[in-house]
């Protein structure tokens, strides 16, 4: 479907007005007065057929217009403007021309309206101070055709990139410029924010646009001298150190800054800091902290304990994965290493068929390989249909063996340039998942490599056999080193949630948030006691199961 222009949708919107249509216009039932209750609205055969009338009082119509629940009422939302132009269309319908509508508007709103366009009819609105065009398609304005008398300009919710052809000839008098939620880039753009061209200006709204260089724009925003309220925030230059100070001091005259009054103990807290531009550099700084992992049931079973001589060692440990813009080196370097690892073979499947068993996956990709201590190596197989990617965004924390309560103390520090990255990141929020990582272990001796791990004493005792069998010669020879052989390790995600991460860029500094992954379901859940035990009610109570939750935190360090 094409676009529409401005004029068009405000031509659209008269029409929904009903100027000339009953109970507004100069029809047959405005030529005397009736007696019919206010309540009862004519019959439509009597007002719209000719021949005949219904004739209704000037008092009736009118109540007809602006009664709350009348059928001819105007929706509440309605510009006041709107309703007092109904009102004259029952009181002097003959006002009702072209040229009398285009004077008595001072405010337009033409909002979600499909509107691609800003044409030249609009200067027949000699009168308009406000024209509000938010959330339509418009892409470029030329100013030309904005009347001149405009003192408010709304376009909130656009697909505006650049600012040339609405400076080329802007309304000398307006006073709030609203460019929230549009495509803006960076510096490119800043120049175009002066009193050069917005003498003016008293508000400005840049918000959730693009904007990278706060020195930059900072410097052009200073020359608008009558500047009282600007918003800034949802670009990425406020998570840059020391953002909100740096302007409060840049722009002493300002009153209000991102929807935050500005107090006077914070421009006494920041003063002098507009003379320091050394000190702002152009990154973002965060904290990533995962806190106690509650919630997952003991995986160590009663028949593991009773397990045979040559069965393996089952080990159980348990991590928590998120996501993050790019992949940072970590703090120090055992965790660098464990990250690299773990990175380094995490494999996101694009359209896996049904009939692929994870199995099968590992299988596959196992007998690829020879790996030398497989045990440090991680692989990971995502069930559901995912592109693939070379560059994994997904940071671990070092796996912890199980606890009722799991304390992980994991701490990160992510520094990036790419401010517009991380936007965009923070817009789309994170993943946080909890692991858990099995492995098998086992002895290798000869062929046989079925031998318990943690059967070490049956094995001695074994050796032990055959060297008094032997003689003392045998006990003389130097036993070999344990050779220990492991299983792939099995992943199982516990629970996978999404963290909003939004609210840092509007003024928040922390996100901290319990992500609640709900009860595991277990088999001892699932399975009702015997008949033969009888558990009392009270223990019964007393034995909730606790849902898996996982403490998780995201600090903007300013």
């Amino acid at each position: 479907m094409g676009g529409l222009s401005a004029s068009a949708a405000f031509r659209e919107h008269l029409r929904r007005l009903g100027l000339g249509e009953f109970p507004c216009g100069a029809g047959s039932w405005v030529r005397a007065p009736t007696l019919r209750s206010l309540r009862d609205p004519p019959p439509k055969s009597e007002r719209h057929r000719g021949g005949s009338s219904c004739e209704e009082s000037l008092e009736t119509l009118m109540e007809f217009v602006s009664s709350q629940g009348s059928l001819w009422a105007l929706p509440p939302d309605c510009s006041p403007e709107d309703q007092h132009l109904r009102k004259l269309a029952v009181q002097s319908p003959q006002l009702i021309r072209d040229n009398f509508i285009f004077f008595f508007f001072r405010s337009l709103r033409i909002v979600d309206k499909g509107v691609n366009e800003v044409d030249e009819n609009l200067l027949k609105f000699r009168n308009l101070e406000e024209l509000i065009l938010s959330a339509n398609q418009i892409s470029k304005i030329n100013s030309a055709h904005l009347p001149r008398t405009l003192k408010v300009l709304e376009l909130c919710g656009n697909e505006i990139v650049g600012l040339q052809d609405l400076c080329s000839h802007p309304p000398p008098e307006l006073q709030h410029l609203g460019l929230g939620y549009n495509r803006l880039l960076g510096s490119s753009e800043a120049k175009y924010l002066t009193a050069e061209f917005w003498p003016n200006l008293l508000s400005l709204d840049l918000s959730f646009n693009n904007f990278t260089d706060l020195m930059g724009i900072v410097s052009k925003l200073a020359t608008l001298w009558r500047l009282r309220m600007l918003v800034l925030q949802g670009n990425p230059l406020v998570l840059i150190p020391g953002y909100r100070g740096f302007v409060i001091d840049s722009l002493p005259k300002l009153c209000i800054l991102d929807d935050r009054n500005i107090s006077p103990d914070e421009k006494h807290q920041f003063h002098g800091l507009s003379s320091k531009p050394d000190l702002i550099v152009n990154k973002a700084q965060l904290v990533v902290s995962v806190g106690k992992i509650k919630g997952i049931p003991n995986p160590i079973k009663i028949e593991e304990l009773e397990s045979s001589p040559e069965s393996p060692v089952i080990t159980h440990s348990y991590y928590v994965t998120y996501e993050f813009v790019e992949r940072e080196k970590a703090e120090d370097t055992h965790n660098f290493e464990h990250e690299c690892r773990a990175q380094s073979w995490i494999c996101f499947v694009h359209r896996a068929p049904a009939e692929v068993s994870e199995h099968s996956l590992r299988a596959h990709f196992f007998n690829s390989f020879y790996f030398h201590n497989i045990i440090h190596f991680t692989f990971t197989v995502l069930t559901a249909p995912f592109v693939f990617s070379h560059l994994a965004n997904r940071h671990l924390t070092p796996r912890k063996p199980w606890a009722e309560t799991i304390e992980c103390s994991h701490r990160k520090e992510h520094v990036t340039g790419d401010l517009v990255a991380l936007k965009a990141f923070l817009m789309a929020g994170t993943t946080v998942t909890v692991v858990e990582e099995k492995v098998n272990v086992w002895h290798a001796l000869g062929w046989r490599d079925t031998v318990q791990l943690g059967g070490k004493q049956a094995f001695r005792k074994e050796k032990q056999g055959r060297s008094q069998r032997t003689g003392n010669k045998q006990k003389k020879k130097k036993e070999s080193p344990v050779e220990l052989r492991s299983d792939p390790p099995l992943l199982r995600s516990l629970g996978s949630g999404h963290v909003n991460l939004e609210s840092l860029l509007t003024g928040d500094q922390l996100v901290a948030v319990v992500c609640d992954f709900g009860v595991l379901i277990t088999e001892e859940t699932t399975q009702p006691p015997s008949p033969k035990e009888k558990v009392p009610v009270t223990e019964i109570q007393e034995i909730q199961p606790v849902p898996l939750t996982v403490e998780f935190q995201v600090q903007l360090i300013q």
